[in-house]
């Protein structure tokens, strides 16, 4: 089987000759430790989601339409010390972020965000001015290029880029965690208007994309979740979010885009028959320090969701029995059953050693191949 049949029958629970070999990759400061424990640079100049050689990481690729904010803002620096530095990026967003520790892009503490682009109701229209489909530049130049290549691939093609569109994280962009969380309250016409402009910008902005080729999958990118529970509550997904990711997701598969991720950290169990009803078919990275262990989430939803990811990224920083207690844990009730794409429950941090993550995949290529008595 090439990349592309592997992950079709795969996400389809079919049988495979092995599971898609993908991770989500390293932190700057994990990368840093492993080159100076002997990784070549080569291995971190490639991102793990396109596929990694020398880690043995398979292909994807992902069609880089740009649903960001167009003209975006003005990146400013507004304070600055030894320490930290008060900034505003290109969404409008002002962060307090600590500079002490920052490797490879890769800060040592989330930033602190002290202001955002939309508060009131009255902010809105300056924002959805920023999000014309048809502003030009959201296509690559070499697009037909690209295309042309896509319709011969082998491996499988995802619209949009990771980590770009979602409804609740493109709302949270805007507003901020807790401005959205009291807007669902304070202002439900508000997020109600958010949430249909969101599809009706998705729709037209991928419209040219899937009149051009068909993707093999999309991933909505909405981190919605904390370690106990999700970020809004099933009513409220319901009541403001489904019918807008089911105008989405059945324009998805008029296109004949069959495969539907969701990508949360978090404990999300308690919206999942909720995702399910709006149309994802496949829920990641499944973060074990919040509850979300794939082997119960496929004892409790079967067939109806595929899962990806689950290998707890703590375990793989204690010694070779702990890891390969993980893997066979997680692995082979999930592979017999199908539908499952192993990968550590986010990207590797630090205190991951480097042989540590070396052993970590080979040990899970020898379960995936049968190689493990």
């Amino acid at each position: 089987m090439n990349n592309r049949e592997r992950f079709l029958a795969c996400l389809r629970f079919e049988p495979v000759d092995r599971v898609p070999y993908h991770e989500l990759g390293l932190w700057g400061q994990a990368a840093e430790l492993y080159l100076q424990s002997g990784m070549p640079e080569e291995a971190v100049r490639q991102n793990f989601f396109y596929g990694n050689d020398f880690f043995r990481i398979d292909r994807r690729d992902f069609m880089p339409i740009d649903v960001m904010m167009r003209p975006a803002f003005e990146h400013a620096t507004l304070e600055e010390d030894d320490r930290v530095v008060i900034f505003r990026d290109a969404h409008g967003i002002v962060h307090r972020a600590l500079k002490t520790g920052t490797v490879r892009g890769t800060r040592p503490s989330m930033d602190q965000y002290l202001r955002f682009p939309v508060e009131t109701p009255a902010d809105f229209p300056a924002m959805k001015a920023r999000y014309d489909p048809r502003t030009p530049g959201r296509y690559p130049a070499d697009w037909a290029e690209r295309v042309a290549a896509w319709k011969a691939r082998d491996y499988p093609l995802c619209l949009l880029t990771n980590g770009t569109f979602g409804f609740y994280s493109m709302a949270r962009r805007w507003m901020g965690t807790e401005n959205l969380s009291m807007a669902f309250h304070d202002y439900p016409d508000l997020l109600h208007e958010m949430m249909e402009f969101l599809a009706d910008f998705f729709i037209e902005a991928a419209r040219p994309a899937l009149e051009s080729v068909t993707p093999d999958y999309f991933n909505f990118f909405e981190d919605l979740a904390y370690k106990t529970g999700p970020l809004l509550s099933p009513d409220q997904f319901r009541q403001f979010l489904l019918r807008p990711y089911q105008r989405v997701t059945s324009f998805l598969r008029q296109h004949g885009v069959k495969h539907l991720w969701l990508d949360s950290d978090g404990n999300t169990e308690v919206l999942i028959p909720l995702f399910l009803e709006a149309g994802i078919t496949c829920h990641w990275p499944c973060e074990i320090a919040a509850g979300m262990d794939p082997v119960k989430l496929r004892r409790r939803f079967g067939r109806d969701l595929a899962l990806c990811g689950g290998i707890d990224k703590r375990e793989l920083a204690r010694d070779r029995k702990a890891i390969e207690q993980e893997v066979l844990r997680k692995l082979p009730p999930l592979l017999e059953s199908g539908g499952y794409i192993p990968t550590v429950d986010h990207t590797v941090p630090p205190d991951v050693p480097y042989d540590n993550f070396l052993y970590y995949l080979e040990f899970k290529r020898k379960v995936a191949e049968g190689r493990v008595e």
